[in-house]
């Protein structure tokens, strides 16, 4: 299996792997416990997935909530929704260009993780046209915050993104959360085949429903800002995996470089990798495996930090 991304500047994510990566979903929804379409905003695009582990500690056994009536009468957010035990977390963030996927088809990553005590939040947000990258930026940042006041207890919240959606997770490293009266307990960004600098995006024919102007480029840009206005970094420990795939296109291996490059200088803990024999979506379906590096729960807790560092 190869996509067009290793030869186009840019391409969409989710269309090669798509029905199998659904039927990762699928599976997922039956067999793991879960809250399903929970609201983290206003909007009616913005809910998100959460899946927890099925153990339960004797001694949390009592924090559990019931998802049955009682539950689903009560308004968000101000529903419970207690973690049974302290434990990590890993927030997925779906790639699409953008202006495609959703999280309806973005589990990939659920039962490997579950399996061995790692919730999994998969989130929605608004894609074009609906939706502008600022929106977006906004959205995701919601996401945490709502992540972070639910389950105040956890281990350390790990985000996970894909192409655009590895763009907006790394839009977190510049975000403001004083404005949002809390400081998510942030550990850990995975970043797979990102876009970090979207000026080129100008000159691509998909450009009309995202970027209409340089600004809006630069202004959505977190190669851009941290080049022109670097800033000590807010989570000093925090460490960013750059990963890119070896097949992908000479663009996403350009942008995954300078911008690991960029988080270096800027005394960002960050590591880079490039992924053997891997294209732009087989990436996705490696994180549907028990046995993957990337899918180990002792390798998210220490930000991905690999063993031969």
């Amino acid at each position: 299996m190869r996509s067009l991304s290793r030869t186009n500047t840019f391409t969409p994510g989710g269309k090669v792997v798509g029905r199998p990566l659904r039927e990762v979903t699928k599976r997922a929804r039956a067999t793991r416990r879960s809250l399903l379409d929970v609201p983290y905003g206003a909007g009616e695009g913005e809910k998100l997935d959460i899946y927890l582990p099925e153990a339960v500690s004797e001694g949390n056994r009592g924090l559990v909530v019931a998802l049955g009536s009682q539950l689903g009468a009560l308004p968000w957010p101000t529903r419970p929704l207690f973690c049974p035990t302290a434990m990590p977390f890993l927030v997925f963030f779906h790639g699409g260009y953008w202006q495609s996927g959703s999280k309806d088809t973005s589990a990939f990553m659920v039962n490997p993780l579950t399996a061995q005590g790692v919730a999994v939040v998969i989130v929605a947000y608004d894609i074009a046209p609906k939706g502008t990258l600022d929106q977006m930026v906004d959205q995701v940042t919601q996401s945490i915050v709502f992540v972070q006041k639910q389950y105040p207890g956890n281990q350390g919240i790990y985000l996970c993104g894909h192409s655009a959606g590895a763009h907006l997770a790394a839009m977190m490293l510049l975000a403001d959360w004083t404005k949002h009266g809390v400081m998510p307990n942030l550990k850990g960004f995975f970043l797979l085949s990102g876009v970090y600098d979207l000026e080129p995006i100008m000159h691509t024919s998909e450009n009309a429903p995202l970027l209409p102007t340089l600004e809006d480029a630069q202004r959505n840009s977190p190669l851009w800002h941290l080049e022109t206005a670097p800033t000590q970094p807010s989570y000093p420990a925090c460490h960013i995996l750059v990963t890119v795939g070896q097949h992908d296109s000479p663009e996403f291996h350009r942008q995954s470089r300078e911008f690991y490059q960029t988080l270096c200088h800027g005394g960002w803990k960050a590591s880079f990798e490039e992924l053997h024999d891997m294209d732009h979506f087989e990436i996705l379906w490696n994180l549907t495996q028990e046995d993957y590096v990337l899918t180990q729960p002792q390798v998210i807790c220490r930000g991905w930090s690999w063993a031969h560092q």
